[in-house]
Parts: C-alpha cells; sequence; structure tokens
C-alpha cells in the first residue's frame, strides 16, 4: 500500500489545559489504518493531568452573552468551511474513512456549529399563568434554562472522529458550560484541530480542555470526579453500562450501539430499497451506530431484491481512503476487520451463504453480502459494526415486527413500503427511537432528537436542541402578576 502521509503531515500534539499545549512524558501513537504509518502522536494524560483540567473548568464563571456565543460557534463553522480539504484529510488519515466520508462529515461539523449558534439566540424561556384554577392567585411563573454547577465529562467514539465532538461541545458552548472531553485515543487528531478552531474563533479556553489518554487509567476519575455534573457518552453497550454503575447520582446522556434494521416490504420499488440497503450499509465503512445492520426482506421479493444488492455492493469501490474515486476506505484497524470476517464465517458454518465478500488485508475489509441468515447468529444477534449485510426473510408484518423487536438493541430503523397502513403500524410498534420511511435508518439533521431505547441508550437524546436541554438546568422565577 502506498505512502499516503508526507513528514510536513505529522502531528504531535499536546494536552489543551487551561490554554496550554501541555506535553506529557508518555505518549500515544495515532496509526493510519490503511498504510501503517504513524501520522502522529498525542499526550497520554495522568489522574493529575485530569484533576488539573477539571480545576480549571470548575474554577472558571463564563460570562459570554447569547450573541458572543452564536458568534463563536458561527465563526467556528466558517472557518471549517474554508478549511474543509485540511480537516478531512486528517479524519481520512487517522481513521481510514474514505475522502467522500470525510468531506460530508466537515459538512456535518459545520451544520452543527451552525445550528447551536442558531439556538444559543432562541430565548428558551416559558410562561405560565396561575390564575387557572379556581383556587389560583394572580401571579406568572418563568422558566429559565442555566449552565451546570460543575464540569460536563464528554468521552466520544471513533467512527465519527469530528462530528461526535461535535455534538457533544458544541451544546456545552451554546449553553455556557465548561466541559473537559476526552476523545477516542484512536482517533484524537480530528478532536484537538475542533478545539483549537473554537479557541481560534474566540472561544474562552477554559470552557473547552481536552485530554488524551489510556481509558483504563484515566476513565474513572473523567466519571467520579467531585466537579463533574454530566457525564455525555457515545459508544459501546458494555462502555454504557460500565458508566452507569460508576456515575451516581449525576445526570448521564448514554448514546449506544444499534443493530439497525432496513425493512423491505413486498410492495416496495426493490431498486430504490437496494440503494438504500447499500448506502446504509456500506457507507463510513459500516462503522454507524444507525448503519442497516439487519435486511428484513418480504420472502416473496427476496430473491429479487437479493441480487440487485449483491450487483450494486460489487459495483462499491473500496480501497485506498485518499482516492477520492473510493466509496469506501478502511475499517478502524486489523482487529476490527479480522472480528467481521470471523463473525461472517461463523455465520456460513452455521448454513447461511456468502454471496460476495468477507476479503480482508489488513484493516481493508470488503463490502459483503451474506442471506440465508437467523436471528441467533452472532452476526445479527449482536452489532457488526462494519460493511456487511445480512439479508433475513419474513412471511408478513408481524414477523418482521417480532423479528426487528427481537434484539436488545433498539435504536432506529428503515421502511420500505408505499402501504401507508404498514407504514403505521412499523411507525407504532416497532422499539426504536427512530423509524424513517423510504430512507436508511440513520438519517437524521443534526438538529433534531437522537437515541434509542433498550441497550441503545439511557437519558436524554442527542441532536443540537435535546441536548442544549440536557445541558442545563431548568429554574423557575415566580412573581405578582
Amino acid at each position: 500500500m502506498s505512502s499516503i502521509l508526507e513528514i510536513a503531515d505529522f502531528r504531535a500534539e499536546g494536552l489543551r489545559i487551561g490554554g496550554a499545549k501541555v506535553r506529557t512524558a508518555r505518549t500515544i501513537d495515532v496509526i493510519n489504518p490503511y498504510s501503517g504509518e504513524r501520522v502522529g502522536t498525542v499526550g497520554m494524560a495522568s489522574v493529575e493531568d485530569v484533576r488539573r483540567a477539571m480545576d480549571i473548568a470548575k474554577a472558571y464563571v463564563p460570562t459570554l452573552s447569547r450573541y458572543e456565543r452564536s458568534a463563536i460557534l458561527n465563526r467556528a463553522a466558517a472557518l471549517l468551511r474554508e478549511r474543509t480539504d485540511e480537516a478531512s484529510n486528517i479524519i481520512t488519515t487517522e481513521s481510514g474513512l474514505s475522502k467522500k466520508d470525510s468531506i460530508y462529515e466537515i459538512g456535518r461539523v459545520a451544520d452543527v456549529l451552525n445550528f447551536g449558534a442558531n439556538e444559543a439566540l432562541r430565548d428558551d424561556g416559558q410562561v405560565f399563568s396561575c390564575d387557572l384554577t379556581p383556587h389560583g392567585k394572580k401571579r406568572k411563573v418563568i422558566t429559565t434554562r442555566d449552565p451546570l454547577l460543575g464540569v460536563i465529562t464528554a468521552i466520544t467514539p471513533f467512527n465519527h472522529p469530528m462530528n461526535q465532538v461535535a455534538h457533544k461541545v458544541v451544546p456545552s458552548v451554546a449553553t455556557n458550560n465548561r466541559m473537559v472531553l476526552k476523545p477516542s485515543e484512536k482517533v484524537p487528531l480530528s478532536a484537538y484541530y475542533f478545539a483549537d478552531l473554537l479557541y481560534e474563533a474566540g472561544l474562552p479556553v477554559e470552557m473547552l480542555q481536552v485530554v488524551t489518554g489510556d481509558p483504563r487509567e484515566i476513565a474513572d476519575e473523567l466519571l467520579i470526579h467531585p466537579h463533574v455534573d454530566l457525564i455525555t457518552f457515545t459508544g459501546g453497550v458494555a462502555i454504557g453500562k460500565y458508566i452507569a454503575s460508576k456515575a451516581g447520582y449525576r445526570r448521564m446522556v448514554l448514546e449506544l450501539g444499534g443493530n439497525d434494521p432496513l425493512i423491505v416490504m413486498d410492495d416496495a420499488d426493490l431498486d430504490k430499497a437496494s440503494d438504500l440497503a447499500v448506502q446504509g450499509s456500506y457507507k463510513n465503512s459500516g462503522q454507524r451506530c444507525t448503519a442497516v445492520k439487519r435486511m428484513l426482506v418480504h420472502e416473496k421479493v427476496a430473491a429479487e431484491f437479493t441480487e440487485r444488492v449483491v450487483a450494486k455492493t460489487k459495483a462499491w469501490r473500496y480501497g485506498d481512503p485518499m482516492d477520492k474515486t473510493n466509496e469506501m476506505g478502511t475499517v478502524i484497524d486489523e482487529a476490527a476487520a479480522r472480528h467481521f470476517e470471523k463473525v461472517v464465517n461463523e455465520a456460513v458454518a452455521q448454513g447461511a451463504r456468502l454471496l460476495v465478500g468477507n476479503a480482508r488485508e489488513g484493516a481493508l475489509y470488503s463490502p459483503t453480502v451474506v442471506d440465508r441468515v437467523r436471528p441467533e447468529m452472532t452476526l445479527v444477534r449482536e452489532e457488526t459494526f462494519g460493511p456487511v449485510s445480512p439479508i433475513m426473510t419474513f412471511k408478513d408484518i408481524d414477523e418482521a415486527i417480532r423479528m426487528s423487536n427481537g434484539t436488545a438493541f433498539g435504536l432506529s430503523s428503515g421502511i420500505c413500503t408505499n402501504r401507508l397502513d404498514d407504514a403505521t403500524r412499523f411507525a407504532k410498534e416497532l422499539q426504536v427511537g427512530t423509524v424513517n420511511l423510504w430512507e436508511v435508518p440513520g438519517y437524521r439533521i443534526e438538529l433534531t432528537p437522537f437515541g434509542g431505547i433498550k441497550d441503545s441508550g439511557l437519558g436524554y437524546k442527542e441532536g443540537v436542541q435535546e441536548a442544549i436541554k440536557s445541558f442545563t438546568n431548568c429554574k423557575t422565577f415566580t412573581l405578582p402578576w
């Protein structure tokens, strides 16, 4: 595989604590999944580093007006859009995501910044009259939303290196909060780039501290430090449940995994449905909590649908992430690719049929289609976080709903049908946070509520508006009227 980075592109990053780039004796290497090159290093924070970041954040009292917060976020959005190529290169080189996907991600991050800027200007108070009942009084109740008294801990995953960070940081800035962020040690360069962009746009450095390190060493301090009021986490179920067990009497926003279905009914336009199937499975290398993880297809159309999915999968270009003609790059590392290979082989050994793919070279894993899949197979019972399309069949809508609901997850879903009665049943009966008609499960805009139920999440939803609610305390003030 060819070299991607010249030596000038190497990024040696320190922690961001109190406005300083803190160099540490220990560092973490950042490796390009495609080339195997070391593309950067980041500081490895100690518990003392985390405590110092917490103390600085807690001691600072933000005084930014709504206008000032909005201006900072809009300025950061403009800077990011101007630097799309540079910023997307960082995402691609540290994560292996294709340039197509990383450029798209930069657009999403800029949207988060702009939406946050708009929400910072919105008056979020309410007014209630109190003379509504026979025993009421001539008074008014006015609500306000205040920043948290303590610090927000944010922990982000690898799959959207900058957008996941933006969804934590932007609502914090919009609400005048203080945050200590720990990005994934696999993709930390994007987080530091984003933080520096906000500082350049005028954000007081005390409002955002960034620490990287070994989770086994510093994670507990980020969870149980007495300054922490709220923990917002996106990632796997096991870690989410661990956080819940450690957090104690603290607010939590846990956005966890998914096992999202694309349900194809017998009346569906199969060309359109198969387009959604491959896009939902392979965009972002299949590494999305809302990727299509299961294709539930009516038995009457399964053969034709499968044929179309196989043909479109074979046409899906993958390889060098920096090649702009490729639609897919690598997965996050070789270990992940080996896992996908393993669970597909296991399913085939149990009676599934491999139709295309399951080829691996390092962290490069080909788009893969498997049919004759059964619900008890690991491939679909657990979340397969990669570019695999498992096809399962059902006889009627009742069975489709049972199959969809028959997992521990409940994040999102996509529905392909033109019958309003079926669409309505799915909307009412699927045990998920989102039902998208004629769209991939992951479709949303950065403003709208996002989150799941069951093992897919706990607490408030994400999305800029919902996060702003969870990042604030509601206070009521009453007065004679």
